[in-house]
Order: C-alpha cells, then sequence, then structure tokens
C-alpha cells in the first residue's frame, strides 16, 4: 500500500469502533424465535449471512415479508438489539487509535448507517463523542444505505484526502461510490473471506493495525 497523506478519517461505526456482533447475534436469535425460525448459531455463521440492504439479509436468515413486513420486523429486532447492545463496548484498541490519528492532525468522522439519535448517544454512553469532528447517519431505523449521505457529503469537501474504515463490503462500495481509499477490519460483522473480495487497499485483523498503514 503507498502511503498517503490523509486529511480525513471516515469511520464506520458499527463492527468497526463498536463491538455489537454478540448483541447483533442475540437479536437476531431473539427475533428468529418468536417466528419458529432456525437460529443463527455461531459468530462464523453470521458473519457469512450478514449484509446490505439489510433487508436482504433478513431474507437469508428466512424471513418472508410476505407473511411479516419489515416494517414490523425492524422495530422488534431495534428493542431487542436496545437491551442486548446495553453491554457493547468499543473494541479494546479505539482509544488508543483515535488518539494517534488525532496526533496526526486528521479529522474524524462516523459513517453509518444507524439512525442519528441512537447513534449520538451509543458515542456519548461510550465516552468517545467528544473525539469526532462529525457524525452523519440516517434519520430512520430501516438501515438503508449510507452511500447517498457518504457521496453528499464528499461532494461538500472535494478536496480532502479520506481514508475509510470498515467492516463490511458495504463500507467498500460506499468508500468507492465516495472516490476515497478504504481499508476493512475483519473483527467485526463479515468475515475476512468475504472481505477480501471487496476493493479496498487492505484488509486488516483489527483497528490497531491500520496505524501501520499511514
Amino acid at each position: 500500500m503507498e502511503k498517503k497523506t490523509y486529511t480525513h478519517i471516515i469511520w464506520d461505526f458499527n463492527g468497526t469502533i463498536y463491538n455489537d456482533v454478540d448483541a447483533c447475534i442475540k437479536s437476531a436469535n431473539r427475533l428468529l424465535g418468536a417466528y419458529n425460525l432456525p437460529l443463527v448459531t455461531s459468530v462464523e455463521k453470521y458473519r457469512e449471512v450478514f449484509g446490505f440492504p439489510i433487508q436482504d439479509y433478513y431474507t437469508r436468515m428466512g424471513f418472508d415479508f410476505e407473511k411479516t413486513p419489515f416494517a414490523v420486523l425492524a422495530p422488534e429486532w431495534m428493542d431487542y438489539y436496545f437491551e442486548y447492545s446495553k453491554d457493547s463496548t468499543t473494541y479494546p484498541d479505539i482509544p488508543e487509535v483515535l488518539d494517534a490519528l488525532h496526533e496526526r492532525g486528521m479529522e474524524q468522522w462516523i459513517l453509518s448507517a444507524s439512525e442519528l439519535n441512537m447513534l449520538r448517544g451509543q458515542l456519548e454512553n461510550l465516552g468517545i463523542f467528544s473525539r469526532f469532528d462529525g457524525i452523519l447517519g440516517l434519520d430512520n431505523i430501516h438501515a438503508k444505505s449510507k452511500k447517498d449521505i457518504g457521496v453528499a457529503w464528499k461532494n461538500a469537501n472535494p478536496d480532502i484526502c479520506a481514508l475509510m474504515i470498515g467492516d463490511t463490503d458495504h463500507d467498500a462500495e460506499v468508500a468507492e461510490a465516495m472516490g476515497v481509499d478504504c481499508v476493512l477490519v475483519a473483527c467485526g460483522h463479515q468475515n475476512r473471506q468475504k472481505l477480501e473480495t471487496c476493493n479496498c487497499i487492505a484488509v486488516v485483523d483489527t483497528v490497531k493495525d491500520v496505524l501501520g498503514l499511514l
């Protein structure tokens, strides 16, 4: 990887900063169980089926929107997620990495498919809200693509040199649409095998490994 002088780091949140994989599996299984569907039996299986658009992920888990619309399922999942994510934390190296990037003079932004108010609340509860220069999220809980938000932001800031850090193939797609570089971490919501098929400059095991690329 050729080193660049990045002015901005664009962070994904869930699965990149926030280790909520276990909370998401518990939420999915609570929802699956309520509709008598087979449960997600392991982290590995979860990472195989998870992806965007979220509606497609629900379909891969076994839900039939003809029987139960996504608009009904999404709020139910969110209720479970609020319960289980109370125990979620950042990945261990996140404070150190945020400080290191700040010391290098890089602005740090979050771009997430999470609902904006929920995202702000999570960041405040984690004690890291003030570490970011800006927060970009969705205005509803249905987690449609964040691509449009990212592209609009980049178009409004055409002269920056940005690196996106994420944990899914969708993050790579968003980075490509924005015209920015992307590094993917394999400790989040998708497995390394899937991430290595993406258009990104590197796949790393942990966020701390990103520092060695900069």
